[in-house]
């Protein structure tokens, strides 16, 4: 009896020292503090090296939104890399041609483009609503080619139509720059629409134009500027109709 707490004793004793020994073990295994950084540097670098790659290849493929995106990933998120170096020396002008692209792209969707049948004929439109005034007191610009009454430029509005007595000049600029554009309302004088009286020469100016304004009055006596950002016609998309010219 009296060799039991000897023996209990000689086991406490084995096992602590086994806890110590997995105990420094386990410390000699355990990386530094500075391995443990050298090892989050190098995966971060590998990273960026990753999303560089990405940011190339959408250069190549010429895909300017797409590589600006990566390219402020990689500067924001491994601003010291040198991924970030070498991204920051293109990036500006990539930034550049995307804004520039995705306002091409804006512009364009602001056309709609339409053939199809009308009074007896085929008609081909362009049109593009104003950007001022928006909304249900938009108006419509419209490039019209028809097979019988040929090629005209108009407004058409809401409401009770425009003024206009006989020839009239309506108030208009072409990208800043004074453009007084003579009109003539049509013959049926039931539609809230206005002709331009020299749609050939309306549309040259307008093709080298980003932005038109006019000044119109209505039938009800407001007045209104009339806004369009023209700069993303694409005169390949109105149709030609046979008939006249």
């Amino acid at each position: 009896m009296t060799r039991t707490p000897f023996r209990f004793a000689l086991a406490a004793t084995a096992a602590c020292g086994l806890l110590l020994l997995a105990a420094c073990s386990q410390d000699q295994n355990s990386p530094s503090p500075q391995d443990a950084a050298k090892a989050q540097a190098q995966q971060m670098a590998q990273e960026a090296n990753r999303e560089l790659e990405t940011y190339q290849q959408a250069l190549q493929g010429k895909n300017d939104e797409l590589a600006a995106q990566v390219g402020e990933t990689i500067v924001k998120q491994f601003p010291t890399s040198e991924a970030a170096k070498q991204v920051q020396q293109s990036l500006p002008e990539v930034e550049q041609r995307a804004k520039e692209s995705e306002e091409k792209r804006r512009l364009t969707a602001l056309w709609s483009y339409q053939v199809g049948p009308m009074e007896g004929g085929t008609q081909s439109t362009a049109s593009i609503y104003s950007t001022r005034p928006s909304g249900d007191r938009a108006v419509r610009l419209v490039l019209r080619r028809h097979t019988q009454w040929g090629q005209s430029v108009f407004l058409f509005g809401t409401g009770h139509g425009f003024a206009c007595k006989g020839n009239c000049t309506i108030t208009a600029q072409f990208d800043g720059k004074p453009h007084p554009l003579r009109a003539f309302l049509p013959t049926t004088g039931s539609e809230p629409a206005i002709f331009i009286r020299d749609d050939k020469p309306f549309i040259t100016a307008m093709e080298k134009t980003k932005r038109i304004t006019m000044d119109v009055t209505t039938r009800d006596g407001d007045q209104q500027e009339l806004v369009f950002e023209v700069g993303g016609f694409d005169s390949s998309k109105w149709q030609p109709v046979s008939g006249k010219k």
